[in-house]
């Protein structure tokens, strides 16, 4: 049976939108291993720009912005779990 999360739609999405990049959002709904993902992504991009790494800042850019869209994506459709493996719903999703 699936389960409602207890978490703020609002509150995930607009940390997806916000601070999606640096993996906020998967803080906030207990999913660590993602938010660690996201950081250490974020840490990658950020470091190979400044040591005149292009394309490899770009590679690890690319795959942060492809990583924070499906959330956010998922976020919006009512179809991302939080860390307990509960959905977080947007208002007035029926879950079946």
């Amino acid at each position: 049976m699936k389960r409602r999360s207890g978490k703020s739609y609002g509150t995930a999405v607009i940390l997806s939108g916000v601070f999606g990049l640096v993996g906020v959002q998967h803080f906030y709904l207990g999913r660590r291993a993602e938010g660690i993902s996201d950081v250490v992504l974020t840490i990658g991009w950020v470091y190979c720009f400044a040591t005149d790494r292009p394309l490899l800042a770009l590679l690890f850019l690319g795959l942060d912005c492809l990583h924070t869209l499906v959330t956010t994506i998922l976020l919006l459709t009512g179809s991302f779990k939080d860390g307990s493996g509960a959905i977080v719903c947007y208002p007035n999703q029926k879950l079946n």
